[in-house]
């Protein structure tokens, strides 16, 4: 007495018989992978898989489950054709002839995973030489591979807090019958007399606030131009603070303010790290940081006992920097450090509502420098002359991050070709194997 269940079937039908087998009323249930979850009969001790070398070492486990549930010696059986296997195909076979104790289901995914590799980490496609290198290896060169391509991946900060004397560069919100005269001056703010219109005037404001760089604010501009004309000279320089704050949000500067005594111009930077302004100084003219922007490394993110500082305008041999022995190659280290990273994007949104500069950790977290900006700077110029030393850094990340869309388009548009020539190539298959007399 034979019975069937397969997906095709009218719907409730292939439950039906299912039922109907487990009530005793068939002896052999002849069935497809639908069965591999869900049924749970254990007066039934043996199955017999057809065509095995065709299934996943997922689908081949859940399959054997469906035996052996009760106290009675069970057995599955795995028949496959030579002429159709593979190597893999003939590990997982191996595999489940090995793995066959009870609770052995971690033990058949850690070897599915070294049978067929990792594979891509954002993609689908799943090859890999986990099996010829050992799995712990092979995640420790994944591990390594992922930090040499990390590249720019500064931190997003959705708002940078500028503390500037006389509210130099601030572009925060502010009431124009406020006490604070000088912030309410320095608020950017879109004169009527150049959009009449308030909504379209509010929505280009918020569109200009919300750009993410200094390419993006000219294309803005040069738009505003063509439509509303020649812009005012006032708002030219309250532009210039809104291309300040896109050149801070692109380095990761989250809170910029003066040194008392020194005038020194402090721009925090928790989530930069050496390896990022090597990258960043690789594409510079001359391959230095721009002549009076200092940068400062804590030693908990250079792996040494004292700050690192990289002064600006003098070429530094960077590459040594970051591959120097004492800096070591150790899991562990990097493990550590990547905690560290994790802690100081915390620090991040500690400075947005902070009124003066002493009231964050700068010493303990990576910073650019200006060194006596309050002092050599005249009332009203320090804008232009941060804007001097940020721009080119800026521009770099800027062109990397394009370059970095640009290649996970075409990455993506390629991986959608090769998962297209894959599915074609496994209907091809299927289909000669069912002309063949085979069934998957």
């Amino acid at each position: 007495r034979v019975i069937q269940a397969h997906g095709r079937m009218p719907r409730g039908q292939a439950e039906e018989n299912v039922a109907s087998f487990a009530e005793g009323n068939h002896d052999v249930l002849l069935a497809t992978t639908v069965i591999e979850n869900g049924v749970d009969i254990p007066r039934v001790n043996t199955i017999i898989i057809q065509n095995a070398q065709a299934f996943g070492m997922s689908t081949l486990y859940q399959l054997r489950g469906r035996v052996g549930r009760s106290d009675v010696q069970a057995f599955a059986y795995f028949f496959h054709k030579n002429d159709f296997i593979t190597e893999q195909s003939a590990q997982r076979l191996q595999a489940m002839a090995d793995l066959h104790e009870l609770g052995s289901g971690f033990d058949v995914a850690n070897r599915d995973l070294e049978i067929r590799g990792a594979g891509s980490l954002l993609g689908t496609e799943q090859s890999g030489m986990a099996a010829r290198v050992g799995f712990d290896l092979y995640m420790r060169m994944l591990k390594k591979s992922m930090r040499q391509l990390r590249g720019l991946d500064l931190p997003v900060v959705p708002r940078s807090n500028v503390l500037l004397p006389g509210a130099e560069g601030s572009i925060e919100w502010v009431d124009g019958s406020a006490k604070n005269e000088k912030a309410a001056a320095n608020s950017y703010l879109l004169p009527e007399s150049y959009i009449e219109d308030a909504k379209e005037r509010s929505q280009e404001e918020s569109k200009a606030r919300l750009a993410e760089s200094t390419h993006q604010l000219v294309e803005i501009t040069n738009g505003w131009k063509e439509t509303y004309g020649a812009i005012p000279s006032k708002l030219q320089k309250s532009l210039k603070a809104l291309h300040l704050h896109a050149c801070l949000r692109q380095l990761g500067v989250d809170v910029v303010g003066l040194e008392r005594g020194t005038g020194d111009c402090i721009l925090r930077s928790p989530g930069l790290r050496p390896r990022h302004w090597a990258m960043i100084c690789s594409q510079l003219p001359r391959g230095s940081p721009p002549k009076g922007l200092d940068v400062i490394f804590p030693a908990r993110f250079s792996f040494s006992n004292d700050d690192t500082e990289i002064t600006g305008g003098q070429r530094v041999d960077l590459e040594e920097l970051l591959n120097n022995p004492q800096y070591g190659d150790d899991d562990e280290e990097w493990d550590a450090l990547d905690e560290e990273e994790i802690e100081a994007m915390k620090e991040i949104s500690s400075a947005q509502n902070i009124k003066r500069l002493s009231e964050v950790d700068t010493d303990n977290y990576p910073r650019f420098v200006v060194k006596a900006l309050g002092k050599t700077a005249k009332k009203g110029s320090r804008v232009d002359a941060l804007l001097k030393v940020l721009l080119p850094p800026s521009k770099v990340v800027f062109q990397k991050q394009q370059r970095d869309k640009e290649k996970a388009k075409v990455a993506t548009e390629l991986r959608e070709k090769r998962e297209l020539i894959a599915k074609q190539k496994k209907e091809q298959e299927k289909l000669g194997s069912r002309r063949m007399g085979y069934q998957y």
